[in-house]
């Protein structure tokens, strides 16, 4: 029998809540139609920005979105998508489709966006990433400077004619995005120098108080050796990014997001328990030149990526969300909370109709994905105490995949309850946990909620927009301070218990 013990009346580290952040890039149709239909649409919208993404978005308590790529970060020039949307430079999105984009979404509408996201549980925060392959140091500058500037400048007055007076506050930005490779070609010891004057040109002008998290940007292993070894005294967080693919072939056939076999299945999910290693290797590089563990580890690419839908344009990257998608979040969500005391911020990709979405829509019509109905499920984690815990169970093995069959988090939130999630990656047994609640109450009132489907490949459609959704869960059984947890075959499981 599986066997997980919480230690509950500990616990020191919080979870941040910036661990469960967002993407949206300048990409397929993630922005344009995911996000902004303009004004005259007939789509209902608020400003330009449609309303029920903006909906469904704010019951996850966004903590942050990060904007606007991606390789594209690299490529946009942030003065042609501001003033009046009729006079903007369009822009070439050669990254991506090869598409011409009106810059009617920029950066009024990208804060302004933020705001909409924004709940009573918290703000959603802006996460900019600036233009570092085809920028300059005097345009990643101004832009800081309008954004922040509260008194009269030259970019503080442009801010102003185009309509906004006081200025917007932002704590993360990053200085370029995988300039190994579509932000440049950099070698690491060529960006270590341009992240070292880029940086010093970035700041708040918001006061004394009032200070950037700056991300330089991480790659493999021998990059951020060089990266960290000369820049560590300058930087807040590095960026690195771990994608879950059934295959490992990039340039080749990735794989179907629906139409897969029980082999792709774990080796999907095979992939997606490798970002642990990662992490590990990471802080290692980090130990060495940052002992007091000022730097955060900032992950803000990961998820799934398959070959796109049949029909769609390949550079748009639309690709459905099944149970298995559903799986790869919950348990890296479990590993990340687990990192809390190195991960500042993580960010899924990406938000909307990109990769493993939150959301599809096809124009007026929307959906909800299975990975949406996680960051649901998991958001009480967020801010919550991490409360240590040691698992124990078998293997999931196949083929030549092997891997817990079991993953879990646990977490005391500031009212004192506290939340434990779970997930079961077998594709076809149950299995049973007991869950032993140390220091905990002697008779503890649990309520749960499971996430699981008939079949591995079940998701939702336009059509059937509800086949994949949270239902209360009953699979369990209390002896005192102990659980005994039956878990479905291929379920997302999340326990309250006060």
């Amino acid at each position: 029998m599986s066997k997980l013990i919480i230690n509950t009346d500990l616990g020191k580290q919080k979870i941040s809540r910036h661990i469960y952040g967002h993407f949206a890039e300048h990409l397929g149709r993630c922005v344009y139609e995911g996000v902004w239909v303009g004004e005259d649409s007939l789509i209902p919208n608020t400003r330009g920005i449609r309303n029920d993404v903006v909906q469904a978005l704010r019951r996850l308590n966004m903590p942050n979105l990060r904007w606007p790529g991606g390789c594209f970060a690299d490529t946009y020039h942030w003065r042609h998508g501001v003033g009046p949307r009729q006079q903007r430079a369009s822009i070439v999105n050669v990254h991506w489709g090869g598409v011409c984009e009106s810059n009617h979404f920029g950066t009024h509408e990208f804060f302004d966006l933020c705001e909409m996201l924004s709940t009573p549980a918290g703000r959603c925060e802006p996460y900019i990433c600036g233009n570092v392959g085809s920028g300059t140091v005097q345009e990643m500058a101004e832009w800081l400077e309008y954004i922040t500037m509260p008194a009269d400048s030259p970019m503080a007055r442009l801010r102003r004619l185009h309509g906004r007076d006081q200025p917007w506050d932002v704590t993360f930005w990053a200085v370029g995005n995988e300039n190994w490779g579509c932000g440049g070609h950099m070698t690491a010891q060529q960006y270590a120098w341009e992240y070292r004057r880029y940086q010093t040109y970035c700041r708040h002008f918001g006061g004394r108080d009032r200070r950037l998290y700056k991300v330089a940007c991480g790659y493999d292993d021998a990059w951020n050796e060089v990266l960290v070894r000369e820049c560590h005294r300058f930087m807040d967080g590095i960026s690195i990014h771990h994608y879950s693919l059934p295959t490992i072939h990039w340039s080749a056939k990735k794989g179907s997001a629906t139409n897969f076999s029980v082999e792709e299945w774990a080796s999907t999910l095979r992939a997606a328990f490798n970002v642990e290693p990662l992490l590990e290797r990471t802080a290692a590089i980090l130990d060495r030149y940052d002992p007091i563990h000022r730097i955060g580890i900032v992950l803000d690419e990961w998820g799934t990526w398959y070959d796109v839908e049949p029909g769609t344009e390949p550079g748009f990257l639309y690709q459905q969300n099944t149970v298995r998608d559903a799986l790869v979040a919950g348990l890296t969500l479990n590993i990340l909370n687990s990192w809390s005391h190195r991960v500042h911020m993580a960010n899924i990709a990406q938000t909307i109709n990109v990769l493993q979405a939150m959301v599809l829509t096809d124009r007026e019509k929307m959906i909800l994905t299975p990975t949406y109905h996680v960051f649901e499920m998991y958001k009480s984690h967020q801010d919550a105490t991490l409360l240590p815990s040691h698992l124990e169970c078998d293997d999931y093995m196949l083929a030549a995949h092997t891997m817990p069959q079991i993953s879990a988090s646990a977490s005391r939130d500031a009212r004192g309850r506290m939340h434990v999630s779970l997930c079961n990656v077998h594709h076809d047994r149950p299995v049973e946990l007991t869950c032993e609640l140390r220091g905990g109450p002697s008779a503890p009132s649990v309520a749960g909620r499971i996430l699981t489907a008939a079949a591995m490949n079940a998701h939702n459609t336009f059509e059937n927009p509800h086949t994949v959704k949270p239902a209360d869960f009953t699979g369990f059984k209390t002896h005192g301070g102990t659980l005994t947890i039956t878990l479905p075959p291929r379920s997302v499981v999340m326990l309250d218990i006060e």
